[in-house]
């Protein structure tokens, strides 16, 4: 099974995150070191707290090139909560430049009547790419367990793979392109279809390194 190199940038759950991985299959490694990234099969990036610190801490510790450098490689790559957003240009929960890999920005909820921020708890998703690795074998319109109050807007609707609705809201919840991919629920928080969603990403990443063997 594939070894996936969890990042260490202080700002994740990376024991939940390497729990599920491992009874998906995997070999979790966590770590922070880019030579460890681009060795391993694929990429999780996880991601609780505030934008700013998470970007800083990733640029002090040098792994802001090999990411995109992975990334660009086709290594298999699954951001999770913060770790989707900060793989775009900005947000306006801070100042600090994003990783640029997905052009859009980050954007805080409009308060609204009746609902509450940050968005927690359950939500359906509408998979708007239902062929993404992902989803497969998940029901159509599956629940999965969010906390946050901002979200991602990407400038090209095509990397959207799911969305989901926070009172007149409907945003972005989760982007795929080719081997990148990334959500804002938390698959570890999310029962056994969080865990699916984790097993997915373990099944595309030992194709692709079967495929990777046989050339």
């Amino acid at each position: 099974m594939p070894a996936i190199a969890v990042i260490d940038y202080d700002m994740g759950n990376l024991h939940s995150a390497c729990k599920g991985l491992e009874n998906a299959g995997a070999t979790p490694i966590i770590t922070d070191s880019p030579a460890e990234l681009e060795k391993a099969d694929a990429i999780v990036l996880p991601g609780v707290g505030a934008f700013d610190p998470a970007v800083q801490h990733l640029r002090s510790r040098h792994l802001e090139q090999p990411i995109k450098d992975a990334i660009a490689s086709g290594k298999p790559f699954l951001g999770i909560c913060l770790g989707l957003q900060i793989l775009f240009d900005a947000s306006e929960e801070g100042t600090e430049p994003g990783l640029g890999i997905i052009p859009g920005t980050v954007k805080r909820f409009r308060s609204e009547p009746g609902i509450t921020i940050p968005h927690m708890g359950w939500n359906q998703l509408e998979l708007t790419q239902p062929a993404c690795p992902l989803w497969k074998e998940l029901p159509p319109a599956p629940w999965l367990y969010f906390v946050h109050s901002f979200y991602a807007a990407p400038s090209d609707p095509t990397v959207q793979a799911a969305t989901t609705t926070h009172g007149s809201q409907t945003v972005t919840v989760a982007i795929a392109c080719e081997n990148l991919m990334a959500v804002q629920f938390h698959p570890e928080k999310s029962s056994t279809p969080g865990l699916k969603v984790l097993a997915n990403f373990v099944e595309f990443a030992a194709t692709r390194q079967l495929q990777y063997a046989a050339n």
